[in-house]
């Protein structure tokens, strides 16, 4: 595993204001993703190009106990919408893992490709999982006009195959400009590539990408990818086994309130 490293703040993150970036209202959870989200960053490709910088932790422990280590407050951020276009999973799912990812950080890559597939196989595919993307985009320019661009495939129902196409091995290699965006959304299938650059460099797009930024770094989340499932924060890229114990212990925690509830009416219904 790399060495790791303090996080430090990036001089490439987008020019938002810096009140964008202050905790949100999410009570003392905030503090506590805020040390494991940001907790050390390490480098995603070259230890000389410092703005490829990203983060992973160290593996992160999940107690046996389904309820360590999760908060409300941030199980709350599931958006469960229907109509969601950068989500993938039944909308009542038991399990909602939110993801904040960059195209440009090679670990968000690695976990696309090679672990991001075996949960949806695993844990989608049964109803079990929800995986809901929130664009996070903390490397400069490029960074931004790729999250730009995943929404704006998304318009037209294409969001998970121009994910697939940018964490394609060599695709953050090649930049995310505008005319390498319009690619990969080619390549993604996108049917009208003609208001896919209107929806790119419209005002629904930037509000719907800063909403998202603001959210994470609103949870304390300073490096990417960053997750949350059911409320439980994980940071970095880390091993399948880390994800299939969280997600197990919160369908479990999920399975016992939904069976609590049926065990105790409520009062006054008669029963």
């Amino acid at each position: 595993m790399p060495t790791s490293r303090k996080s430090q703040p990036n001089p490439k993150f987008p020019s938002a204001a810096p009140a964008s970036r202050k905790p949100l209202l999410y009570g003392a959870a905030v503090v506590l993703a805020a040390g494991l989200l940001g907790f050390a960053s390490y480098q995603a490709t070259s230890p000389d190009d410092p703005a490829e910088e990203s983060a992973t932790g160290p593996v992160a422990e999940v107690s046996a106990d389904p309820d360590a280590g999760v908060y409300p407050e941030l199980e709350k951020l599931a958006r469960r919408d229907a109509d969601d276009q950068l989500a993938v999973g039944r909308p009542d799912a038991p399990v909602v893992l939110i993801e904040y990812a960059d195209f440009k950080c090679g670990y968000c890559g690695k976990f696309a490709r090679d672990t991001e597939p075996k949960l949806i196989e695993k844990y989608v595919k049964d109803g079990t999982l929800r995986i809901e993307w929130r664009n996070f985009p903390i490397f400069g320019e490029e960074s931004d006009t790729a999250a730009r661009g995943a929404w704006a495939a998304g318009q037209q129902g294409r969001f998970w195959e121009f994910h697939a196409a940018a964490y394609a091995e060599g695709a953050k290699e090649k930049g995310f400009g505008e005319a390498r965006v319009k690619a990969l959304a080619e390549e993604a299938g996108v049917g009208d590539l003609g208001r896919f650059m209107k929806d790119l460099d419209g005002e629904a797009a930037r509000a719907a990408v800063k909403e998202d930024q603001e959210q994470a770094y609103g949870i304390g989340a300073t490096s990417t990818p960053s997750f949350l499932v059911n409320g439980r924060p994980i940071a970095g890229a880390q091993p399948e086994e880390t994800f299939t114990r969280a997600i197990e212990a919160a369908a479990e925690q999920a399975e016992a309130k939904t069976a609590g509830t049926a065990g105790n009416p409520a009062e006054g219904s008669g029963t």
